[in-house]
């Protein structure tokens, strides 16, 4: 049921932001309603995550229409309800941030950018991962390339890019992607997350992206150094 449309009706306040509830459809259920504003009574919501238990059974949360919630928030506000033993949640939104990360070849002098192939991934990409909860956008790219790559990166200025895409269905997907620098090409790869690395001339790249979103990505990285020419 993740995205389907559904009128709910409200019981009441279980804590802030969270409400128990009731839907009609398929012989009537259960729900737990999340909102960013006060609900009353019923209303049309979307149905943006589904929590299996750990005894097998699912539960439904429903959210108005105009609220994305992610993973994170919706396990924080979940957490207020000691008896719920949670097995996994299936979000209906989905948010990472990564990025493209440049090395100047000291004995070419040759710019590259880093490209890694997730466990769950046929192609290579750029580095990326899921945003924690109260964590900023360059927080989590930074923590992510850490904790993949072992790399300490430094962000650049004026450079933010969205790939918006539907990777497994109804899952509506963001990724946020800055520009970063490196010192060194020497990577540690994270081996419980990521198969392989490979670094890649800039110049080079278009043969060796297989997403459009990496692309266009790309084609703006090129438009950027070439307004900054001094930043690497």
């Amino acid at each position: 049921m993740l995205a389907n449309e559904v009128f709910v009706s409200v019981y009441g306040s279980l804590s802030q932001g969270l409400y128990s509830g009731y839907i009609s459809e398929n012989g009537g259920k259960n729900v737990y309603i999340m909102s960013r504003r006060p609900v009353h009574d019923t209303f049309l919501g979307i149905v943006t995550a589904v929590i299996t238990l750990t005894d097998g059974s699912e539960k439904l949360i429903v959210s108005q229409k105009s609220d994305i919630l992610y993973e994170p928030e919706i396990r924080s506000r979940l957490s207020k309800l000691r008896s719920l033993s949670i097995e996994k949640i299936s979000c209906l939104y989905e948010k990472s941030c990564g990025a493209v990360i440049l090395h100047r070849d000291k004995k070419t002098n040759e710019i590259k950018i880093l490209m890694v192939r997730n466990h769950n991934g046929r192609f290579y990409s750029f580095p990326k991962g899921h945003i924690e909860l109260w964590e900023k956008e360059k927080e989590t790219a930074v923590r992510e390339i850490k904790e993949e790559t072992n790399l300490d990166v430094e962000i650049l200025d004026g450079f933010r890019e969205i790939s918006d895409y539907c990777p497994f269905g109804k899952i509506r997907k963001r990724v946020v992607f800055f520009l970063a620098t490196a010192k060194t090409d020497d990577i540690k790869i994270q081996e419980s997350e990521i198969d392989s690395y490979t670094w890649i001339p800039l110049n080079g790249t278009k043969s060796s992206l297989n997403y459009d979103n990496d692309t266009r990505v790309i084609e703006k990285v090129k438009k950027y150094l070439q307004e900054h020419p001094n930043v690497i």
